[in-house]
Formats: structure tokens, sequence, C-alpha cells
């Protein structure tokens, strides 16, 4: 049963070892593209343009805090009990670090609480700076994580519908680098980069206020090979009278 993968634990050790915010390869081309949410049920990252692929499926999204990959506590305690990992607030929401973090400073003496699987500082009353400190805790001195696995239905809120925002934050005008060129350019013509073609086509839409005495140019097409002018203010000036020659 397709319900049931979200409480399998399997998802857990995919989800912790897997490499979010590299470009998705099905959409290159797409403005955020990275892929920093998880499919519980296809053990794999995807971007918010794959959403639409993975409808009914459990999802999970990923982000970023200082440098590291966090997750919401909220939406991860759906999944599984956090209890003792430490938090940290972020945009007034609080989040929990996925991976370990390499040691900044050293540890010069043994007052204070440390976390129970990389001996970094942490606060009371919690024991593990991260969700994978607690995963491998586990498994070393109880062997299995199936008994941490949340199975209520409040794990079922992590549908698709949790991220069609992530959808609606994209511009729903942007175009592919293959779709703003003519269709009568040649394929070499299509390696130009994202971001060239999108100065270029800003052209077509740069409207001229008209004022006195200007003249309103008629603006070129979205072709980068197009020589066509952008539109300009041409302002005639009197220039000084010349009296014509006595015979």
């Amino acid at each position: 049963d397709e319900n049931m993968r979200s409480k399998d634990p399997s998802w857990v050790f995919s989800f912790l070892s897997e490499k979010f915010f590299k470009p998705c390869v099905l959409h290159e081309d797409y403005k955020k593209n990275e892929r920093n949410i998880f499919c519980l049920n296809c053990f794999t990252s995807i971007c918010a343009h794959c959403v639409n692929l993975h409808n009914s499926h459990f999802l999970l999204q990923v982000r970023r805090y200082v440098y590291h990959d966090v997750v919401r506590l909220e939406d991860l305690d759906k999944l599984f009990d956090c209890l003792h990992v430490q938090p940290y607030t972020t945009n007034k929401a609080k989040v929990v670090f996925l991976n370990q973090r390499p040691q900044t400073r050293l540890i010069m003496n043994n007052s204070g609480v440390f976390c129970h699987t990389c001996d970094r500082v942490i606060q009371e009353p919690y024991h593990f700076c991260s969700f994978a400190c607690k995963i491998q805790y586990l498994m070393v001195y109880e062997g299995s994580i199936s008994r941490y696995m949340n199975t209520s239905t409040g794990a079922m809120s992590l549908s698709i519908d949790t991220y069609m925002d992530e959808l609606k934050e994209i511009d729903e005008r942007q175009m592919t680098p293959e779709s703003v060129l003519d269709h009568g350019m040649t394929s070499s013509s299509s390696s130009t980069s994202a971001e060239n073609l999108t100065v270029v086509c800003t052209a077509s839409s740069f409207k001229v206020t008209k004022r006195k005495r200007s003249v309103r140019v008629p603006v070129g097409n979205c072709n980068p090979r197009s020589t066509d002018a952008v539109p300009v203010r041409v302002h005639r000036r009197k220039g000084l009278p010349v009296r014509s020659l006595l015979l």
C-alpha cells in the first residue's frame, strides 16, 4: 500500500544520504530547479517542477540554514519521533539539522551538555544535535528505529498539496531557452545561455512613454540575432537660421 510507505523506516536512510539542492536534470533550463523535496515513496529528491509527477506521494521539504540542510520540526515530527533533537529557530519556524556538522572549535573542558553521538556542544534538555545523530545512536544501542516511526494519521498530511505553494512562487511566464527562440533558428543557436536570452527578450516588453515631440520607434522581436534597434526617443531640435547669399 502506498500509504504505508511513510511508515517504512527504509526512507530514513535514503533521506539522510541524499544530496539536496543540486540542479534537477529533468528541468535544467528552469528557474528554482533545486532538488529540495524528498519523495518518501520513490526514495529520491525532486524539485518543485517534479511535484506533479509524484501525485499522492508523501513529500518532505528540505531547507537551508547557515549553509546546512534542515527540515521543519513540525513536518519531520509527523513522520518520526524527534524527541531530544535540538531545534533551531529560523523565519519563526523551528528546524532541525539533518546531518552532523563539522566541529569548528576544540572543546576545552568537560562542562556542559554534549551530543550523545558526535560530542557537539548542545543545550539542555536535548541529547542530539541533528536528526542523523539520533538515528545513528538508535541503530547502535537499539538496533532498530521502527518503534520511533510515527504511525498517526497526522503523517498523511504530507501530500502533494503541501508543496503546491512552491510552484506558485515560480513565474508562470517562465520559458526554457528553446521556447524563446524563433522556430526558424538552427539548433546550433540553442546553446545560448538562459541568462542572455532573458536579457534579449526583456527588450520586447520595454515601453516608451509618449511625450511632446517624441517619436516612437518599433520594437524588434526576441531573436538574439536581430539587429533591430531598441526603442528610443528622438527629439527634433531647431538649428541656427542660415541666411541665403545675396546675388
